[in-house]
């Protein structure tokens, strides 16, 4: 009796709390002005959320008004949380008690579908497949369990390329569960992939973060960094090689990009690739200075990576990057141009690559079907799931969506063999040994610089080694308009190109640092909007009170 006369007053005090914490912010709504969101930083939202403006509870609310009504068209999320508005009243709740949690209390994340998150909770984790669809994974991926940690919320599960576009001659952007994902610069515009839905919420303020890697950034206006591999944890993600596989943020700033990451980065016992990263893991968010670049040697691989005809870039990529190297120089930068990778030609014409992904993809996505608790679809194996696709095709073979030679490549594979390992040694080999880091010590930089467009991810991923990119401009009007699948398309006018920083392993926060410090002189992603229909109209003062 007495405990529940207790639990009475303590629900009445919580009560009393919340009606409090409403007229507050009823009040304080009148006299103050809140965040954009297509725009909003994490700091302006945890501020809006101290100041008792709006609620996390208002958060998710509008985020999932605005995939309803307003990002539908552009598929960029395949479904929603149904627990997200539940977990943020709890957050709500703890701020008011005790406080945030950290600089994601409270916010919301979308997270890309080949992440594990706990069926219980009511998504799905699929890589965009059908095949996957009420699988039942036997807990929280690595990164979603710091993201908890932080008091994060995880919105929903982004659409993707399906399997990490590591199914075949596939449009960027598509998947089975999603359907065609596009560009919110140009209608039907190619998103680029794998993480394609989860840069184009970020892009249009759909949510306020999300995870994925860099070349979606480049074409979507956002800031990504793609991590030293290792240095997030991958268990939990559907993979397609422990070798390249790496997790990392796409938001709208280098700042969230380095909150989010200091976030997620850290060792994980259930991936023993992140037990090898330097300890302890920095805040990437000291790195974030203006004069980041003052005294550094920055080099220009050349060769290769800025030949029109090799990377198939269009001419404008190269102008906007001059004038780049140009800036970099103006903020105290050495740059050294031409500081090319000796193996340069011999990365654009091996086939090892090809040997390392088939093979560890075969026998780490068979191993990933044997973890599940569960998959009603009876697929178990990679043999499985070809064949399910063949079995399905209205769901996973429709018209331009039908290729499946990626699947079928690995397969074929017979395991880790002596030409596995020596792919996999040549591989870097070419990346690392005779690639960035000989360019690194031969010039004595501390970092290179390229377009994103192109063969730029090419030798940081098979060395495993991290990428930031920045936006760096937008076609121009006149641009040749290029077909990148059915009906979708890049270039074409408006659409936005990414600058990348490389760096050796571990080197993040340099790279970070350097990101920033040319973000903040050229504020490239504020110079053009999305087209009209996809910016979306619903505000945080649309839904407060509701």
């Amino acid at each position: 009796m007495v405990n529940h006369f207790v639990g009475q007053l303590w629900v009445g005090f919580v009560l009393s709390l919340c009606l409090h914490f409403s007229t507050v912010a009823s009040e304080l709504l009148v006299n103050t002005t809140l965040p954009d969101l297509y725009e909003a930083s994490l700091t302006e939202l945890q501020a809006g959320l101290t100041a008792g403006q709006f609620t996390s509870v208002d958060l998710i609310t509008a985020s999932h008004l605005l995939f309803n009504l307003e990002g539908a068209a552009l598929r960029a999320v395949i479904e929603t949380n149904p627990s997200a508005l539940m977990e943020a009243a709890a957050l709500d709740k703890e701020r008011l008690l005790s406080g945030p949690r950290s600089a994601l209390h409270g916010i919301p994340v979308l997270v890309k579908d080949n992440i594990g998150t706990v069926a219980f909770e009511g998504m799905n984790t699929t890589a965009g497949s059908y095949s996957l669809l009420k699988s039942i994974v036997p807990e929280d991926s690595g990164v979603v369990k710091r993201l908890r940690k932080a008091g994060a919320i995880i919105l929903g599960k982004a659409n993707l390329s399906e399997w990490a576009h590591y199914r075949g001659n596939i449009a960027s952007g598509w998947s089975g569960r999603g359907g065609q994902s596009t560009n919110a610069y140009y209608p039907n515009g190619d998103p680029c992939g794998s993480s394609s839905g989860s840069a184009i919420a970020s892009s249009i303020g759909l949510t306020a973060v999300s995870l994925g890697i860099t070349c979606p950034a480049n074409q979507n206006n956002l800031v990504g960094i793609k991590p030293t591999v290792g240095l997030t944890s991958r268990a939990g993600v559907i993979p397609i090689s422990e070798h390249q596989d790496t997790v990392g943020p796409l938001a709208r700033s280098t700042t969230d990009a380095a909150i989010v990451l200091s976030i997620i980065a850290g060792k994980d016992p259930n991936d023993n690739f992140t037990l090898a990263q330097p300890y302890p893991v920095p805040d990437y968010t000291m790195a974030l200075s203006n004069s980041s670049l003052v005294g550094k040697r920055i080099g220009v691989p050349r060769s290769v990576f800025l030949n029109d005809s090799i990377t198939g870039n269009d001419p404008y990529v190269n102008v906007v990057f001059e004038q780049a190297l140009e800036v970099l120089q103006s903020l105290g930068a050495t740059i050294v141009d031409p500081a090319d990778l000796p193996s340069a030609y011999e990365i654009v014409a091996s086939n090892n690559e090809t040997v390392v992904l088939n093979t560890d993809f075969k026998i780490q996505l068979n191993a990933y079907f044997e973890s599940l608790l569960a998959n009603p679809s009876g697929v178990m194996s990679l043999e499985d799931l070809i064949m399910f696709d063949n079995a399905n095709p209205t769901l996973e073979e429709p018209t331009g969506y039908t290729d499946q030679s990626e699947l079928i490549g690995a397969e074929a594979t017979t395991g880790f063999n002596s030409s596995y390992y020596a792919s996999l040694a040549f591989d870097k080999e070419l990346g690392a040994t005779r690639g960035i880091d000989a360019a690194l010590e031969m010039y004595t930089l501390d970092a290179l610089v390229l377009p994103a467009p192109g063969y730029t991810t090419v030798p940081a991923a098979i060395a495993g080694y991290p990428i930031v990119t920045v936006p760096l401009g937008f076609y121009p009007e006149n641009v040749t308009i290029g077909s990148a699948g059915p009906n979708t398309y890049y270039p074409a006018p408006g659409m936005p190109i990414g600058l990348s920083f490389l760096g050796t392993a571990w080197s993040e926060y340099e790279l970070v640092g350097f990101a920033y410090a040319y973000e903040q002189k050229t504020q490239t992603r504020l110079q053009r909007l999305a087209y009209a229909s996809a910016i979306p109209t619903t505000q945080l003062v649309d839904v407060i009170g509701m």
